[in-house]
């Protein structure tokens, strides 16, 4: 007889391994480098990353956070569950000439040792962890005491918050407990997610201006082709030709809906950014 916990670890490691070959598809570096590449410049510069420094990113892709955190003469270690993502990342960081170590991990349960690290950074990356708490406890767990925690999320009312709200009934049903990724998004969640173990929090509300596209068929497109949720969901779909079409249409109305642009389609992308440091530990006085 298989034991409960047994059909857990098995229900869990088939889910990492869904999301693992999710965003192995497409071409997520490409979208990285195409349409994100600043979010590692606005992050590393809000923790102070500086020389010395031990850091971590959490569910790194294709190092968007790490390269960037490595030039300022930090020592840098980029984790991800999917380490498909990861020649990208290697080739940048040669092109750019620094040295950074290179991890395969889960965000709920990171392979490095408690208070291993100065700073503990994720953009864009940790809010997909199914369970938003396994992957938070474990941001705090390996920072340091007194050491800084950062993150950036897409929020639910800003516009990949709204691509996943649209997706979300075409899409195969969340497998039990995983939590909807733009809820790292929102300050009350993040906050309760991160509790009284961190002090300092700071949180701001940010816009990522997408100019690239010139109607929004060519972002719903680009979408189709490159972005692993997306992607997943489209495959969902293989034998619904008409619900695959109602998507095509959701989406590119999506993108018409917030478009602020004048010929060409503009988005402004909403995302949170959170900084944090983790409490230091409490020494006893005397009695």
């Amino acid at each position: 007889m298989t034991s409960s916990t047994g059909t857990a670890l098995d229900a869990d490691r088939a889910l990492k391994a869904r999301h693992r070959a999710m965003w192995a598809s497409g071409d997520y570096p490409r979208l990285a480098a195409d349409l994100l590449p600043e979010l590692g410049e606005v992050l590393v510069q809000a923790c102070g990353v500086s020389p010395g420094d031990r850091v971590l990113d959490v569910a790194a892709g294709s190092g968007n956070v790490a390269v960037t955190a490595a030039r300022t003469g930090a020592t840098v270690v980029a984790s991800d569950l999917t380490p498909e993502l990861f020649e990208a990342g290697r080739a940048r960081a040669a092109a750019e000439g620094v040295d950074l170590e290179w991890r395969e991990a889960d965000a709920e349960a990171l392979p490095f040792a408690d208070g291993e690290f100065d700073v503990v950074l994720s953009a864009i990356g940790v809010m997909f962890a199914p369970h938003h708490q396994a992957a938070a406890d474990e941001l705090v767990r390996v920072c340091r005491p007194g050491g800084r925690i950062g993150i950036i999320s897409w929020t639910p009312e800003g516009f990949i918050g709204q691509l996943f709200a649209t997706m979300k009934p075409y899409a195969p049903p969340p497998p039990p407990g995983a939590s909807p990724p733009p809820m790292w998004g929102s300050e009350e969640h993040v906050r309760g997610l991160l509790g009284d173990r961190v002090t300092d929090v700071s949180t701001e509300r940010r816009m990522l201006t997408v100019d690239r596209f010139d109607r929004p068929e060519a972002f719903r497109d680009y979408f189709k082709d490159v972005y692993g949720p997306t992607i997943a969901v489209y495959r969902s779909l293989a034998d619904q030709p008409e619900r695959a079409a109602a998507l095509d249409a959701e989406l590119a109305e999506l993108a018409r809906r917030m478009d602020r642009g004048q010929g060409t389609t503009v988005v402004d992308w909403e995302y949170l950014l959170l900084t944090a440091t983790k409490k230091r530990e409490q020494v006893p006085g005397p009695r």
